[in-house]
C-alpha cells in the first residue's frame, strides 16, 4: 500500500499556509486518498491499479496546490468573523434572554417610570443591571479572538442591535402577512409599542452593554501598553 501520508507531503509542500491549516489540508487529503485507494481495492483491482486510479483523482498537483491556498485565503475572513463577532455575539444574546427569563420566574417585573404625562416608559431595573457584564463577556470573548476594537464593541453590543433589527422588521412583515393573509396581526403592535418604549428595551440595554465592552477595552488596552521608566 502507497505512503499517501508522505505522498501528500512531499508534492504539498511550500504551500503558502500557516502549519495549522498545512496539517488540515494533508490529513483531509491523505483520508480521501486512502479511503478511496481502498474502495478500490475491495472491487478486486490490484494493488497499482487502484493506487494509479486513486492518484488520477488528484491531476495536476500544482493546480491542487493553488486552489487548496485560494480557498482557505476565502475561509480566513469568514473563520475570523465568526470567533470575533458572531460567536460572542451570539451567546451574549442568549445569555441576556435567558436572564431576562429567569428574572421574569422569580417574580422581577419591569417598572414604568412617567416622565409627566402618560405613558411612562418601562424599566428592567435587575436584567439592565446584568447587561454591562454581559456586554463585557462578549468583547473579552472577541477580543482573545484577535476581534478588532470596532468588532469588540459590536459584539458586546450586539443583544441590543439584534433586538433593535427585529422591532424593525416587524411591522413590515407583519403589513404583508396582512396583505396576503386579509387577517390582523398582534405583533405589529406590539412591535410599534416596544419601538414607542425604546428607551427602557433598545437605548439603555444597548448603552449597559456597550460600557461593558468598553471597560474591556479599557482594561485589556493598559495590559497590552509597555510599562513605561523614568531615568534619572
Amino acid at each position: 500500500m502507497p505512503d499517501w501520508q508522505e505522498l501528500v507531503s512531499q508534492h504539498l509542500a511550500g504551500m503558502a499556509l500557516d502549519a495549522d491549516e498545512k496539517a488540515e489540508v494533508h490529513a483531509e487529503l491523505t483520508a480521501h486518498l486512502e479511503e478511496s485507494f481502498e474502495a478500490l481495492r475491495r472491487r478486486g483491482l490490484l494493488e497499482k491499479e487502484a493506487a494509479h486510479r486513486t492518484l488520477r483523482q488528484i491531476g495536476d498537483w500544482q493546480s491542487l496546490r493553488r486552489e487548496v491556498v485560494v480557498a482557505k485565503r476565502r475561509e480566513r475572513p469568514m473563520k475570523k468573523r465568526m470567533h470575533q463577532l458572531w460567536v460572542p455575539g451570539f451567546l451574549t444574546l442568549t445569555l441576556s434572554i435567558v436572564f431576562e427569563w429567569v428574572l421574569y420566574k422569580l417574580g422581577f417585573q419591569p417598572r414604568i417610570i412617567s416622565w409627566g404625562a402618560p405613558p411612562g416608559t418601562l424599566f428592567y431595573v435587575p436584567w439592565l443591571i446584568s447587561l454591562p457584564f454581559l456586554g463585557a463577556l462578549g468583547a473579552y470573548i472577541s477580543s482573545r479572538a484577535a476581534g478588532s476594537r470596532a468588532t469588540v464593541l459590536l459584539a458586546s453590543t450586539f443583544p441590543a442591535l439584534a433586538l433593535a433589527f427585529a422591532f424593525l422588521v416587524m411591522s413590515p412583515i407583519g403589513w404583508i402577512i396582512e396583505l396576503v393573509t386579509g387577517s390582523d396581526l398582534d405583533f405589529k403592535a406590539v412591535a410599534g409599542a416596544l419601538l414607542v418604549e425604546g428607551i427602557g428595551w433598545l437605548l439603555l440595554p444597548c448603552v449597559a452593554f456597550l460600557l461593558g465592552g468598553l471597560f474591556v477595552q479599557l482594561l485589556l488596552s493598559r495590559r497590552s501598553s509597555p510599562s513605561t521608566v523614568a531615568i534619572d
